[in-house]
């Protein structure tokens, strides 16, 4: 069985705000698996606009231009 690994808060706090991305870009037309794959592919854009403050809507606004 393999061990669970821990995330810690800001990786979790993280993963919660793409959450929210996500449903900002579905509001915006994207399908749900578009949307994930467009934050898989663009991670480090995402992740970028997380650490400079970005909302999620601001985000995901930003994505869609």
């Amino acid at each position: 069985m393999a061990k669970k690994e821990e995330l810690d808060e800001e990786t979790l706090a993280f993963i919660q705000w793409c959450i929210e991305v996500e449903g900002f870009l579905v509001a915006g037309g994207a399908t749900v698996r578009e949307a994930q794959d467009h934050i898989e592919e663009q991670v480090e854009w995402f992740t970028d606009q997380f650490y400079d403050g970005l909302t999620p809507e601001e985000a995901a606004k930003e994505a869609l231009a």
